[in-house]
């Protein structure tokens, strides 16, 4: 995995997860995610590339929040969607 340095670095808050129990929209959907990320500008929790709708990424692209992390257990990378690249 290759991290690079990244202006949109300079958005990240402290935050906590609007909805620590799973993805903010699929919960209100009543649909199923696959993993869960973390907007490190507003708390937003969001489904993964990997499940049905993408809510993380869409989040990113409505919003202007760019770097989200994962919210896994166990995992600590964060992800820069406007350069497709770990940060």
């Amino acid at each position: 995995m290759t991290v690079r340095t990244d202006p949109h670095l300079e958005l990240v808050r402290p935050v906590q997860p609007l909805t620590p129990e799973g993805c903010q929209e699929c919960l209100q959907l009543g649909s199923p995610w696959v993993h869960l990320r973390l907007c490190l500008t507003c708390g937003h929790v969001g489904c993964c590339d990997s499940s049905p709708n993408r809510h993380a990424r869409r989040h990113a692209a409505a919003d202007g929040h760019p770097i989200a992390a994962s919210f896994e257990p166990g995992e600590s990378w964060r992800w820069c969607f406007v350069h497709e690249a770990f940060v």
